[in-house]
């Protein structure tokens, strides 16, 4: 069995595992696990396959996803837990609370609704399936070759995080480009209509996020029947980034 590789910040018999979003790993999170490891909580900054330092992997779906976390859990001898999940990671725990809702003690679900998106990630699919490493030789390199896909400097930050020396040579991408590639189109979630997850949960999204629209939240409700929604003021789609303080500070108060 391969497990997942984490990153563990704080020394607690409480644990929150944080499930990060398409493309990104558990260390973007650090700094949050930082502070909320000081409310008496060991953070799991945990890597999904395919992505960040974990093993890579043919087979990609949500429920190999939520299969690889409940192995995670067992492999760490860790009974119980409380998610937080942000974009892919949120849909990731949402069926995660679906199927196994014992081993769960609260979830905290970030800027993804249960619903059919239309695919939007072809730019950045492109940019990254399109890096020749042989040519490309360095960070700034592979930045400006990215730009002809992606104008967003701060889109191609969060992507440039996934780029890794080889060797003292050759640079080459954390993440699994050619299955993620394939998973592109797949990153809608729908849940089933007759599960509802009835422990404590929080949802929040950014007032500006193009994810969520006022109508979705009814939606949330109804899979969700235990849930405290909250419009995070000036923040887009990385909620936690755009508004760290205010996000964090509900977050804190919703675990304790």
């Amino acid at each position: 069995m391969k497990i997942l590789h984490s990153n563990l910040i704080g020394d607690s018999n409480r644990h929150l595992f944080i499930i990060h979003g398409f493309l990104g790993m558990g260390d973007n999170w650090k700094s949050h696990a930082k502070k909320i490891s000081e409310y008496n909580y060991t953070v799991h900054l945990i890597d999904l396959r395919n992505h960040g330092r974990s093993f890579w992997d043919n087979k990609f779906s949500f429920e190999i996803m939520v299969d690889d976390i409940q192995n995670y859990a067992l492999f760490h001898k860790i009974q119980k837990f409380s998610l937080l999940g942000h974009s892919m990671g949120g849909n990731v725990s949402m069926l995660f609370a679906q199927k196994l809702p014992d081993i769960l003690e609260k979830i905290i679900i970030v800027d993804i609704i249960p619903k059919k998106y239309k695919p939007h990630h072809h730019e950045i699919m492109d940019s990254l399936k399109s890096i020749d490493f042989k040519i490309k030789k360095s960070r700034k390199e592979v930045d400006e070759h990215m730009s002809n896909y992606i104008e967003d400097e701060r889109v191609r930050q969060f992507l440039l995080k996934n780029l890794y020396w080889i060797d003292k040579e050759n640079l080459g991408l954390k993440i699994n480009i050619d299955v993620l590639y394939e998973f592109k189109d797949k990153l809608s979630l729908e849940l089933q209509d007759n599960l509802n997850y009835q422990k404590p949960t929080m949802f929040l999204y950014g007032d500006s996020s193009p994810y969520v629209e006022k109508s979705d939240l009814p939606l949330i409700k109804s899979y969700f029947s235990n849930v405290e929604i909250i419009k995070v003021p000036q923040a887009g789609h990385w909620v936690h980034a755009d508004n760290p303080s205010f996000f964090l500070d509900r977050v804190i108060n919703f675990l304790n």
